[in-house]
């Protein structure tokens, strides 16, 4: 089989108890049929054009040979470095195949003057800006981040005397502006299936071009799929999908935070494209599964809270299982484009075991809109409660800076988590620079005592921005930022990259504060040096 899982304890009553309905109702083969009223008659509307995702492995085939020739048209013209400028679901999962295949892909899913920057200038090992193609990816075709970069590389191959009409790549919805543009512009353009959402789009031209261009063998990948489409498709208790989905949607009471550890697999960085998956189609309704991309010595596996279920990834979930003793896990094996399949329907099965509607993010744009009420305000930043050691500190609440230290607003913060919440850090800062503040995840884990979330800003607003809005109304929040001298212009727009990304912290902080979230906001005035000083108040 091309996909395993393997449960035990606890997991294996909520799954015997779970998908024997799931087989009765007939959802595995309703789902690949395109049954838009498996989600209910509020669900129905949206769910009937959402549903293309099942059939993009036929869809998908015949861009291989497309992807593949203007792939060595590129090599013969010298251009050997790929750039991709997208957010959510149209960078993660390229980002994913182009690891697992070790293959070259630079990543530019963020505002940060500095990242965007040091994806134009490029480096000496994958190529500079000569030999550079932009891929840029956007289903509305409006994305500001996308529209931002594509902006922003246009201009500095104007500067060095590039035509950038070939040196642009699309990837968009058929009759979205950025389509337009780009045949007015002559470049070359993707257009992909409309019925795909974002988040459930890996095997499809958002998932496929940069990826492919960058060197990835994508046919493969459409193989991997394919010998997994019957075993998601059939109503089957063996079924990997209805299994996986009654494991991390099931039971009473449920437990609604998922932790998921690579732990052997061959595939790189899977979490975090599981992670928007699941939060952005779950977390809606004051409802929701948390991801918690964590690794296997991470606390929550020490603490192991009741409402948290780990998810294992591993090389060979039955093998794992005989050699490792690991009750109440769920462990999954297999190839990536399995993965990417089962992942998709388990996902879409969730949404019905927890009555919602899984294709839709009805909270996403709020933070959106703040952000461009910013951004045409222009308004003054207000001042910090106090600094410390070069840390700006405020709050949402003044109760939380009743200590005025870092570590007391930290603390404080962490008494107010609910004893079922959980502590989510944003980081609006340039992570090219700072890639190490990330592992300020596991000491908050550890200090808080609660699951803890990481996400690089602005791209998890198009992700798991979803649930910290519309899920349960039981997270609490940290947002970093930085004040850097590094700014850029975007060209044809009245405000700058360090400006948008102010105002997106800002925006979002604002959105979370209004509905009732606590949140600290910890502004890094020398980031590489003041991540120490952040490292040592989380403890």
């Amino acid at each position: 089989m091309s996909f395993e899982i393997h449960v035990s304890g606890h997991v294996s009553d909520v799954v015997e108890k779970t998908v024997p309905r799931l087989v009765t109702d007939l959802v595995a083969s309703g789902i690949t049929a395109g049954d838009a009223d498996l989600w209910g008659p509020d669900a129905a509307a949206e769910a009937s054009h959402r549903l293309g995702w099942v059939q993009a492995v036929t869809v998908s085939r015949p861009l291989v040979a497309e992807i593949e020739a203007l792939r060595s048209e590129l090599l013969g013209r010298g251009i050997t470095r790929v750039v991709l400028a997208g957010m959510g679901g149209s960078s993660l999962a390229p980002e994913v195949i182009a690891r697992t295949h070790g293959v070259p892909l630079t990543i530019l899913d963020s505002t940060a003057p500095g990242q965007v920057l040091a994806a134009i200038d490029g480096d000496p090992e994958t190529g500079g800006l000569a030999e550079t193609v932009l891929v840029v990816s956007s289903k509305s075709g409006s994305t500001v981040e996308t529209d931002s970069a594509r902006r922003a590389f246009a201009a500095a191959w104007s500067d060095l005397g590039i035509d950038p009409a070939d040196r642009i790549v699309v990837v968009t919805d058929p009759g979205s502006p950025l389509e337009r543009e780009a045949r007015e512009a002559g470049h070359r353009v993707f257009t992909a299936d409309p019925t795909v959402g974002g988040r459930y789009s890996a095997l499809t031209a958002f998932g496929l071009v940069p990826a492919g261009l960058a060197g990835a063998d994508i046919g493969q990948l459409l193989d991997e799929a394919d010998a997994t489409l019957l075993e998601v498709a059939v109503d089957d208790p063996r079924n990997p999908a209805l299994v996986l989905a009654a494991a991390i949607a099931g039971g009473e009471p449920r437990r609604d935070k998922l932790a998921l550890i690579s732990d052997g697999t061959h595939i790189v960085g899977l979490p975090d494209w599981i992670e928007q998956l699941v939060a952005e189609s779950t977390g809606k309704a004051g409802t929701g599964i948390l991801p918690v991309v964590a690794t296997p010595l991470s606390p929550e596996l020490d603490l192991l809270p009741d409402d948290l279920q780990v998810v294992r990834l591993v090389g060979d979930a039955v093998h794992f299982q005989i050699l490792e003793q690991h009750p109440g896990e769920v462990l999954v094996s297999g190839s990536l484009g399995a993965q990417f399949l089962v992942w998709e329907y388990a996902t879409a099965i969730a949404g019905r075991l927890l009555g919602i509607n899984p294709f839709d993010q009805p909270d996403v744009e709020a933070a959106k809109t703040a952000a461009r009420g910013l951004l045409d305000a222009q308004p003054a930043s207000t001042a910090p409660l106090f600094v410390e050691d070069g840390v700006e500190v405020r709050v949402s609440d003044p109760a939380l800076a009743a200590d005025r230290t870092l570590a007391g607003v930290l603390a404080n913060l962490w008494r107010v988590v609910p004893t079922d919440g959980y502590v989510a850090v944003q980081a609006y800062v340039d992570r090219t620079a700072v890639p190490q503040l990330a592992g300020v995840r596991e000491l908050i884990a550890a200090d808080s005592g609660r699951p803890t979330t990481f996400g690089w800003g602005p791209r998890f607003l198009h992700s798991t921005g979803q649930y910290h809005k519309g899920g349960p109304a039981n997270g609490v929040f940290v947002q970093i930022t930085e004040r850097t001298d590094v700014d850029l212009e975007i060209p044809g727009r009245p405000f700058t990259f360090g400006r948008l990304i102010e105002a997106q912290a800002s925006g979002d902080a604002a959105v979370l504060a209004e509905r009732g979230r606590p949140v600290v906001t910890l502004t890094l005035t020398d980031p590489a040096t003041e991540v120490l000083t952040l490292f040592e108040a989380a403890q």
